[in-house]
Formats: structure tokens, C-alpha cells, sequence
């Protein structure tokens, strides 16, 4: 499984909001589909099945807002 599924399904889970691969720009927290609680959620479920892990603290939504940011984000982690 790519990087690009295990996150989307990942927000997928999280959020139940759908077909997030065709909306991969899509501000996640200006949507309304991801708020803090979810966030915490994410990088838990990240750290789980990624391997990566975030500290809350360098979680900053200007680097982490859409699902592409995040893919991104989780793929430099990894390696």
C-alpha cells in the first residue's frame, strides 16, 4: 500500500468524509471535515500504520491542511 492510500484512508476513517482523492487540495479544517480532536486522532493512526511520528506541538494546519500537505508531510518523515 502507498503512502498516498494509508492517509487517505487514514482521513477517511477519521472524518468520514469520502472520495478525499479527488480533492487533495481541499483545506481540511476550513471544510470543516477536520477539527482538533480529529488531529490528534490522525497522528496517532499516522504513527501506528506510517511509522512517523509528530509531537502536537510541530503539528502547525498551515503545513498540515490538505490531504496532498499531509501526504507530503508523512512521506519526507519517512525518510
Amino acid at each position: 500500500m502507498t503512502t498516498e492510500t494509508m492517509v487517505l484512508n487514514i482521513l477517511e476513517d477519521i472524518t468520514g468524509a469520502e472520495n478525499l482523492a479527488a480533492e487533495l487540495n481541499t483545506d481540511l479544517f476550513d471544510e470543516g471535515i477536520l477539527d482538533s480532536l480529529a488531529s490528534v486522532q490522525l497522528l496517532v493512526e499516522l504513527e501506528n500504520q506510517c511509522g512517523v511520528a509528530v509531537p502536537i506541538s510541530e503539528f502547525d494546519r498551515s503545513e498540515w491542511g490538505t490531504p496532498q500537505q499531509i501526504i507530503d508531510q508523512v512521506t519526507q518523515l519517512q525518510n
